[in-house]
């Protein structure tokens, strides 16, 4: 049972308890503050392996031209111009994020790259206003740890995808070598906030960003909750250690 069965009255902010209405705010209140600095901060952070990430990411998912893709949490388009690369511009490609500032980043980006076909929709990643299998594609990245409500955000991502359409999620994960995991959590503790109250002018989302990744999943309690959702089978991939892993899944 996860832990927005056991008690739906509370779940977290990064080490806060809140209810899931003050998480959907904070979060907003969060990328909201980040959203002009948010691309430059991923590279920061990272020192640009992000960037590696999301192509290996487009590299499994292999969209086609013609498909029908959700790219969920995907405000800045940083994954939809992926797709939109990848398929020469061809595949059907509906950007959606339940922060409206990341929207307006990504709109302006679309613009400056000439590319129009894109739709924008701004929308909970949990009440999706799409109709029952209308995409073949539904991504996630860096995103659905900020969901409040995972699982049914699960539930939503299974009903709107097609029989056999596919599920990917990029998302940080848990480094397992203890050696490695402590170099990451002092990183991740004192240089991240830090990078974050230099480069964004605000050290404390980048605080919450951190805690964020603590609290999301295990690997295997994902996969879980994707086949509790409705998916027929699930698997992930690590990258770098598992500091990030690839979640794919099929209806």
């Amino acid at each position: 049972m996860t832990q927005e069965n056991l008690n739906p009255e509370s779940t977290s902010f990064g080490q806060e308890s809140v209810t899931p209405e003050e998480k959907t705010n904070k979060v907003l209140g969060v990328f909201d503050s980040v959203a002009t600095k948010y691309d430059i901060m991923n590279d920061v952070m990272s020192g640009g392996i992000h960037r590696i990430w999301k192509d290996k990411f487009i590299k499994q998912i292999a969209p086609q031209p013609n498909h029908d893709i959700l790219d969920m949490a995907g405000g800045t388009g940083d994954i939809a111009f992926r797709h939109h690369a990848y398929t020469n511009g061809k595949a059907n490609i509906t950007v959606s994020d339940i922060n409206q500032s990341m929207l307006d980043v990504g709109q302006d980006r679309a613009i400056d790259r000439g590319i129009t076909t894109m739709q924008w929709v701004a929308t909970d990643a949990a009440n999706l206003p799409f109709d029952d299998d209308c995409f073949d594609i539904y991504t996630i990245a860096f995103g659905l740890r900020n969901v409040t409500k995972i699982d049914t955000a699960l539930a939503e991502a299974a009903r709107v995808l097609r029989k056999g359409g596919k599920f990917y999620c990029l998302e940080f994960s848990h480094v397992d070598n203890p050696i490695i995991k402590k170099i990451y959590d002092v990183y991740s503790d004192q240089l991240i906030p830090r990078f974050g109250e230099i480069v964004a002018k605000d050290k404390d989302s980048y605080e919450y960003l951190v805690e964020s990744i603590r609290k999301f999943p295990r690997r295997e309690a994902l996969k879980h909750r994707l086949l509790q959702a409705g998916f027929s089978k699930a698997q992930f991939t690590t990258m770098t250690f598992g500091v990030v892993a690839i979640h794919e899944a099929t209806l």
